[in-house]
């Protein structure tokens, strides 16, 4: 398994590993595709390219089969698991055939690593449901509000110092 950052040519891949992302609860039929175009999903997605949006892929031979990015949602322009317009929001798939191997913890400690010199702290939003979370849990994410079935989870960086360009 190699892992490397997102590239231009895994863009296109974005809205499917957005799909993915999104926690189907056990006993339940998945989602329509269409459920990554409500307004509060797709922005975890959509006109990817800014300054701010940075991602890693597990790629198995040629196959990207896990992705995990941050986009800095501002403003109106929030996802789920927005706190504020300093804090990047994370999303992460893997998908199903490859979970559970270990990838995502991989993904996140690229992300983590490339994060903390950049932002003060990172945020996500999450199914307490979703297995997923015990890895948030592990990696030292803190819950800071819950609605319905899911948290939003925050991972401070308070002592690495910060990059301040680039």
């Amino acid at each position: 398994m190699d892992y490397r950052p997102l590239q231009p040519r895994d863009v296109p891949l974005l809205r499917e590993f957005l799909y993915q992302a999104v926690h189907v609860p056990a006993g339940q039929a998945p989602y329509p595709r269409e459920i990554v175009d409500l307004p509060a999903i797709r922005v975890y997605a959509e006109d990817w390219g800014a300054p701010d949006d940075a991602g890693f892929v597990a790629d198995a031979d040629g196959t990207v089969v896990g992705m995990i990015w941050i986009r800095l949602l501002k403003g109106d322009r929030r996802g789920f698991g927005y706190l504020d317009d300093s804090t990047p929001e994370l999303a992460m798939s893997v998908l199903p055939d490859h979970r559970a191997q270990g990838i995502g913890t991989c993904l996140m400690a690229a992300m983590l690593g490339f994060a903390a010199p950049r932002y003060p702290a990172l945020s996500l939003s999450v199914d307490l449901d979703n297995p997923a979370k015990h890895l948030y849990d592990r990696l030292g994410f803190l819950e800071v509000a819950r609605s319905g079935g899911s948290v939003t989870m925050r991972l401070g960086f308070a002592s690495v110092p910060r990059r301040t360009s680039g």
